[in-house]
């Protein structure tokens, strides 16, 4: 089960961040789920913004891309009620606020992918685009956002 993977890793589903605009955090299509871009908002406040080496380390931007996964996991969980109806993580996108010369985009998108694959294993590898930006919403670190497959 999930839940108890999530327990082992000492990862703990807040309740998710309530959308900041005219949007639905969670779409299902068929078997495809598609969780609206999440940012890195921890006990309903921002907890990591403004961009990558003007104000945030590499280190930082890592920590947000790992809280917007969990908080992705959260509007799966409270949509459905449970993770295990995941059967593949299918993509993700990842957003990274950054100034122009910075590239090591995949490299902060890395740890949001790696967390996947150690919760769900072999259904948590998936596609994935990593790309700076010049400003993301409420002037957050990071936005990644997901699609996944879920079982009938």
């Amino acid at each position: 089960m999930i839940e108890e993977r999530l327990k082992e890793l000492g990862i703990i589903l807040p309740v998710p961040p309530k959308p900041a605009g005219s949007y639905v955090p969670v779409v299902v299509s068929g078997n495809l789920v598609f969780v609206s871009g999440q940012i890195p908002i921890e006990d309903g406040k921002l907890k990591y913004q403004g961009k990558v080496e003007n104000d945030q380390t590499i280190e930082n931007a890592q920590c947000a891309a790992r809280l917007c996964i969990v908080n992705g996991l959260s509007q799966i969980k409270t949509y459905f009620g449970t993770l295990d109806n995941i059967q593949k993580i299918v993509r993700i996108s990842g957003f990274v606020n950054s100034n122009e010369s910075f590239t090591a985009q995949p490299r902060v998108i890395n740890t949001a992918s790696d967390l996947l694959v150690n919760i769900f294993g072999e259904k948590g590898r998936h596609s994935r685009i990593a790309v700076g930006v010049s400003s993301l919403p409420l002037n957050a670190t990071v936005e990644i956002d997901m699609i996944v497959e879920i079982t009938d």
